[in-house]
């Protein structure tokens, strides 16, 4: 195989695994720039992938090719409104918020598997036919040197992506939101002083938290798995937490970190069709993913800082 062809594949599987990354660790910066731990992200992705593949199916002879996007719309408001059971948990009853997210992991796989054996009469669901398929971009793919590499067989939420982590980075830095959000995080006793509602604030970014990984969940079962099961998401909600803890709670730097998970996951898809790569054994690249998430952690974690207020509750006038 010419390099460049490998190149081409690998480019391809690494920006479609890192797709669901970008969004569910772009929801972790939300909610943990507010200063609410959410370790939640895996049962958020759980209750995207669900909820898609459930509404794909259902309504994919009526709806046809838009079935995906309308089912990620769907993902969206059930993967936020599960996510306000974070945010009741953690603070306004200032449950401990990593046991919160622990256990909206185990509810949410619970809920999904019960439903689908209670619809579908067995432990998982059928294929869906209508999903987002890697697509050529008309022009940009015929670019001279990058175009194969960047614009062909590539799907559309994998650019959609890396456009909303830019979106993302602008509104927490460059506006006012976004530092009235980053100040409930460091220090919600000033915020408060300054007229911002703390609570309010909070709720808002664990909301947005859970429109994010259910949006990773949807990408991830309609691009990747295209069905539902107890396997579905097996580990993707802890590799964007990880990614948002590698990329210092920076939404840029969180899409770099998925982007090199996503890499990592790509090996174990593509590598039996790589030479050199597919000389290794099949074990060894499925478990790279979540080797390079504990080394990148066990060599980072120490230096990033996460919010000063992070894990805090915050009971207005207590001090």
């Amino acid at each position: 195989m010419h390099f460049m062809t490998a190149l081409e594949i690998i480019i391809s599987a690494s920006l479609l695994s890192a797709a669901p990354l970008i969004f569910t660790a772009l929801g972790g910066v939300f909610s943990e720039r507010s200063g609410v731990v959410n370790i939640g992200l895996e049962g958020l992705m759980i209750m995207g992938a669900f909820i898609s593949i459930v509404f794909n199916l259902t309504f994919s002879h009526a709806l046809g090719a838009w079935t995906p996007w309308i089912a990620v719309l769907v993902a969206m408001l059930v993967g936020g409104l599960f996510a306000l059971i974070h945010a009741a948990a953690s603070i306004s009853f200032r449950a401990d918020q990593t046991v919160s997210g622990v256990a909206i992991n185990f509810l949410a796989l619970g809920v999904a598997m019960f439903l689908i054996k209670n619809i579908y009469g067995k432990g998982q669901t059928n294929t869906i036919s209508e999903y987002f398929q890697q697509v050529d971009i008309p022009g940009l793919s015929h670019i001279p040197g990058i175009g194969k590499l960047f614009f062909q067989g590539i799907t559309y939420p994998s650019y959609i992506a890396i456009l909303i982590a830019i979106l993302v980075w602008f509104i927490l830095y460059k506006t006012p939101f976004g530092l009235r959000l980053r100040s409930v995080g460091e220090h919600p006793m000033a915020a408060d002083t300054m007229g911002i509602n703390v609570v309010k604030m909070r709720y808002f970014a664990v909301f947005l938290s859970g429109v994010f990984g259910g949006i990773g969940g949807a990408v991830y079962a309609q691009s990747i798995t295209l069905n539902f099961s107890s396997s579905t998401i097996s580990g993707q909600g802890y590799m964007a937490l990880a990614a948002m803890i590698f990329g210092k709670w920076n939404p840029l730097g969180a899409m770099g970190a998925a982007l090199f998970f996503g890499f990592a996951q790509s090996l174990s898809i593509v590598g039996n069709s790589i030479p050199y790569l597919k000389e290794i054994p099949s074990v060894y690249l499925l478990i790279a993913p979540y080797v390079l998430t504990i080394l990148a952690l066990a060599g980072f974690i120490g230096r990033a800082e996460a919010p000063k207020a992070d894990g805090v509750p915050y009971i207005k006038g207590e001090r």
